[in-house]
Parts: structure tokens; sequence; C-alpha cells
């Protein structure tokens, strides 16, 4: 059965399928088809955003298809920048700009304010319906520069607590083990596998 990843996002679309592995389908992202438009991610939560990629996706594809939206929520910044971290220094934004903009905002703030939060919110649909909504949290730490190579986004600043690491230092394998968007995809595993069992 094909499973489209709402995502033209390479990255992303790694990280997903790896963390999708087991499952009977054939991944694909949004570049494998034509005219797929863009959904304007205008909601003001994870959740809202998720859900509008997966339905219109799901709707004008008419297939099975699962979205994700996820977001890194710094408590010194008041959860900021949560909804737009994808877009945190403008328009034009890049992994290295949003990384660049979070430390200096955090410049002078003390190890013990730099708590933060990975979030992931993942929805499932089919020809435009919801078949199911899963959330994962990852609780950690900003640092005080970048550190590592791998993974993407705020990888390289965010320590998981608990360890030394960062996610860029740590390396897919490991991060794919203890990430916000491992643990929300794990829920989603169980959220298809039982449709699949009904649909099949």
């Amino acid at each position: 059965m094909e499973l489209v990843v709402a995502t033209r996002n390479k990255d992303k679309l790694r990280e997903i399928r790896a963390l999708l592995k087991g499952l009977p389908v054939n991944v694909f992202s949004l570049d494998s088809f034509k005219g797929v438009p863009d959904v304007v991610e205008d909601s003001s939560t994870l959740e809202g955003n998720a859900r509008k990629k997966a339905v219109q996706t799901s709707k004008f594809l008419k297939k099975f298809v699962v979205a994700d939206d996820s977001g890194l929520e710094v408590e010194f910044l008041n959860g900021d920048p949560g909804v737009y971290s994808a877009r945190f220094s403008g328009e034009g934004a890049t992994y290295k700009s949003n990384n660049e903009k979070l430390l200096a905002l955090l410049k002078d703030v003390p190890s013990s304010k730099r708590k933060a939060c990975f979030k992931c919110v993942i929805v499932v649909a089919d020809k435009g319906k919801v078949i199911g909504i899963s959330e994962g949290r990852c609780r950690g730490k900003i640092g005080f520069e970048s550190k590592g190579d791998s993974g993407f986004g705020y990888d390289p600043v965010f320590t998981p607590d608990g360890y030394k690491k960062t996610f860029a230092q740590m390396g897919a394998v490991q991060k794919n083990k203890i990430s916000h968007r491992s643990k929300a995809l794990s829920k989603a595993k169980n959220i298809i596998s039982k449709y699949l069992l009904l649909y099949r």
C-alpha cells in the first residue's frame, strides 16, 4: 500500500521513513506526485497545521497520508519559536539562521533557564478523513553553541535530558530512539497498523 508523507523536506522524509520501517507500506513524499498544492500552515497550533496538511493532501491525492508538524518550545522565550520554528528567523530562514537567532536571544541566559521541549504532532488521514492523531515530546536544554553535524533543524543546539550530546552529535540511530518524532511515530504506527488490518 502507498503511504504519502506530506512533506518536501528530504531530511524529515528520511527520518520518518526510517521510523516507519516494518510497516507493509511503500513510503513516498510529495515530490513523487505532480501538481500537489502547497498547504498554507497558518494554524496557531502544531496539531492544526498537521491536520490541515493531512486532510488537504489526502483529499487531493485520494491516498493514505501522514503529516506532521514539529516545533521547539523554549521556556525562557515563553514557548517560542513553537509553531514558527521552521521560519523563526524570517523569510528565507535556514537551519543555520534559525539556530543563530535562537542562540543570540539566549546569549546571557544561564544554563538553569535554558529548558526546552521538542514537540511533534502527527495526523494520519485517508482520502480527506482523519484516522488518528499522535503526539510526542522530548525535553532538554538549549546549549551555548552549535555542536555536531548530524540531523537537521535545531538538533545542533538541543541536548535531551539525561544526555551530554546534542541530537546532532548523537547520529540518527540514537536520536531516533528518544526523539519527539520517534515517540509520535511509534504511536502513529499503531494507528496505521490497525487501520491497515481493517483496510485490507
